[in-house]
């Protein structure tokens, strides 16, 4: 089976290098050298629309965290978050008898290790979840760090779980962002801005369960890291993530809405409901979809536009150049370019 084809947008590149660039860590001699580690050209940094490729995503966020010696990013005011912080957080929760102990011991163990938030749990009605609480007031942290936090923990509970833990709304102390359709993309489940604290939801018995983790898997959820806590976030049950699958299985030939719902034995009201109701439709998954392997290929191959084209199912490389550049607000031939050529970064 093919790997899911997923790509980054580049307000989440930057969000890697903010918290270098508010403590005046971010020199252009050091920009150049995590940049250049992740393969990843400065003059996408100016190109609103860009995507890099979740490798590129993951071997930056790794690069900054070493150069740093911080796994926060240098997002936090004081104590740094030291390089196997989070190994020690998962080493003193998988042991616990339910999840809610687990949770009990992170929190305890993410307060010896920095001075900065403090996760909490919290309820309300059926639901409970965990939250941030962050010193000296939410608008003391960067929107940056508190979803990078709350997409960590939530996606460290999940392994916990073993993988079935379902949340159901997720909540950020913050407004809307610019880039806010793209969080759809990140967290899986309803999302509700400018609320008094960021915090993640589950239904309240899922912190009665047990955890459903031993030693034989740690070690291989911790060498899959960072890309297993930060990487996209496929629901294997969720209906986009099941188009996406037969979508890709089935490229260069792309099936159509209707062939799609035959393949997954569903109406096509049915599949389109279902869409509806996880905020997006088939098109929009085909696009981005569509999208995410052009920006690789580009990136990563020299193979040509009409080939690509015809790969995307489109009927010629001028109707493909035309959406590329509605998805990324610039032309392929130029995206590539961008991607290869290394700008001084002063």
């Amino acid at each position: 089976m093919r790997q899911p084809v997923f790509t980054a947008p580049i307000f989440a590149v930057h969000g890697l290098l903010d918290g270098a660039r508010g403590k005046g860590l971010a020199t252009p001699e050091w920009l150049a050298d995590v940049l250049g580690r992740a393969g990843i050209s400065a003059s996408l940094l100016e190109l609103e629309e860009s995507r890099v490729t979740v490798e590129q995503f993951n071997t930056l966020l790794i690069a900054v965290k070493d150069s740093l010696n911080d796994e926060c990013l240098g997002y936090l005011h004081g104590r740094p978050l030291r390089p196997g912080s989070f190994a020690l957080m998962v080493r003193s929760a998988f042991s616990a008898n339910s999840l809610e102990l687990a949770l009990r011991r992170l929190a305890e163990s993410f307060a010896l290790l920095q001075d900065d938030v403090a996760l909490l749990r919290v309820t309300e009605g059926a639901l409970s979840g965990i939250a941030l609480d962050m010193r000296g007031g939410s608008d003391a942290y960067a929107d940056f760090l508190h979803a990078h936090l709350l997409r960590v923990f939530w996606r460290l509970l999940v392994w916990l779980h073993g993988g079935r833990l379902v949340p159901q709304r997720f909540d950020f102390s913050f407004a809307p962002p610019p880039h806010a359709q793209n969080y759809q993309g990140i967290f899986s489940g309803t999302l509700c801005f400018g609320q008094p604290r960021t915090a993640v939801w589950f239904d309240s018995d899922a912190f009665k369960q047990p955890v459903r983790r031993d030693r034989d898997v740690l070690q291989s959820f911790l060498r899959a890291t960072p890309g297993n806590v930060v990487g996209p976030y496929l629901n294997e049950r969720s209906a986009s993530a099941r188009v996406r699958m037969v979508l890709q299985r089935a490229s260069p030939e792309w099936p159509d809405l209707a062939s799609t719902a035959q393949h997954l034995h569903m109406s096509v009201s049915a599949l389109q409901r279902h869409l509806a109701s996880e905020g997006t439709s088939f098109q929009a998954l085909k696009d981005q979809l569509r999208r995410d392997v052009a920006i690789v290929r580009l990136t990563s191959s020299d193979a040509s536009l009409v080939a690509i084209a015809a790969d995307l199912g489109f009927s010629d490389s001028t109707a493909f150049q035309r959406a590329f550049k509605v998805w990324t607000g610039s032309a392929p031939g130029a995206y590539r370019a961008r991607s290869r050529t290394k700008q001084a970064l002063a």
